[in-house]
């Protein structure tokens, strides 16, 4: 299929002129960008204990012996390195699959979220942690349950935009508003019913990133490695697909499978992250638009840089999340990382907007 496009068509759209190895110096830097944040992560994390380069170096190097090197050491393998971990994929996951969307809908808003996949995916989520469920498997039952129930939700959707065995982008984005306020209602029935801890529920809801374990983590890398691929290898026909449906299919672009790929493995990712850690608001869509800023609007790096930047944000956006009681001198712990995404994402997105315009 890919040796039907035209190589012209894998250039940068409107940035023609741009040498190939810019954009793959600039992946170079963020990739740096992720790991110099996942350090900064985990020596700063969400106590008043600060740990130096030096020492979290001795730690990886298994150098440390003496009883407060004991009490370290279960600090960053138990704590804060998963926790890193988990930002790492569920940022690149929401940044990956906001970038999908936005070039498969061709439309700008577009998020993770879309397709009404939040709220079907975090009703499996709340059913599981109600349950108890979300322990299981080394807390993962939160997770697989939120998959089932996201990939659900993406079903209905498809039966109801689909005529005929044609799915309209237009149909679909209505389907997936409808479908996805379904879903919250019956979410908040189930968390009425439940009786019993809805506020953890209910944190857990707006992006809790305190339960990470190292099970957890593979889980979701695996995710995100194999949806990624997966995503990285319809850039080509994604790049062609942006001068327009009709303009892809006469090059033999297979319109309807190129969405039904982009549009299953996305959700799959999505529901497996929100299943995991609730719904990271705004990440999805932000990272997509800083991306094709840094990197230009050629789907082949654009996409790999939208995971890379999201990974960021929430590496910072958790960080943050951590450290707001000591900021303002109260102790109200961990705040949900939800909220801090949101608060900070919706004026960046205007900003990037606004200088669009």
């Amino acid at each position: 299929m890919s040796e039907i496009i035209p190589r012209r068509y894998n250039r940068p759209v409107g940035n023609s002129n741009r040498h190939p190895r810019g954009p793959v110096v600039t992946l170079g830097i963020l990739t740096v960008l992720v790991l110099v944040a996942l350090l900064v992560h985990v020596m700063v994390g969400g106590s008043e204990n600060y740990l130096p380069w030096a020492v979290v170096a001795e730690i990886f190097r298994g150098h440390l012996t003496d009883t407060q090197a004991t009490t370290i050491n279960t600090v960053v393998w138990a704590i804060r390195l998963p926790r890193a971990l988990e930002c790492v994929c569920v940022g690149g996951i929401l940044g990956l699959v906001g970038s999908a969307f936005q070039a498969q809908l061709r439309n700008p808003l577009a998020e993770p979220y879309i397709v009404g996949v939040s709220s079907g995916a975090a009703i499996g989520g709340a059913i599981a942690m109600i349950l108890g469920w979300d322990i299981w498997f080394g807390g993962l039952g939160s997770a697989a349950l939120g998959f089932v129930t996201g990939m659900i939700s993406l079903g209905i959707v498809y039966g109801l935009a689909s005529r005929r065995g044609v799915v309209e982008v237009t149909t679909l984005l209505l389907a997936g508003v409808v479908v996805g306020s379904l879903m919250s209602s019956l979410l908040s029935l189930c968390l009425l019913l439940a009786g019993q801890d809805t506020n953890k529920v209910l944190q857990w809801l707006l992006g809790n990133m305190g339960t990470a374990q190292f099970g957890k983590d593979g889980v979701l890398f695996a995710v995100l490695v194999i949806g990624s691929v997966i995503l990285v290898r319809q850039t080509r026909l994604l790049n062609a697909f942006a001068m327009g449906e009709e303009a892809a299919s006469r090059m033999g672009v297979d319109v309807g499978r190129l969405r039904t790929i982009v549009l299953v493995v996305g959700t799959a990712m999505t529901a497996t992250a929100v299943g995991a850690v609730g719904i990271v608001g705004f990440l999805g869509l932000v990272a997509p638009h800083i991306s094709r800023r840094v990197l230009g609007v050629d789907w082949r790096y654009s996409l790999i840089g939208s995971g890379l930047i999201g990974s960021a944000l929430l590496l910072a956006a958790d960080l943050l999340a951590q450290r707001v009681g000591t900021l303002f001198g109260t102790v109200v712990g961990d705040i949900p990382v939800g909220i801090v995404t949101a608060v900070i994402g919706a004026p960046s997105l205007l900003i990037l907007i606004r200088k669009r315009g």
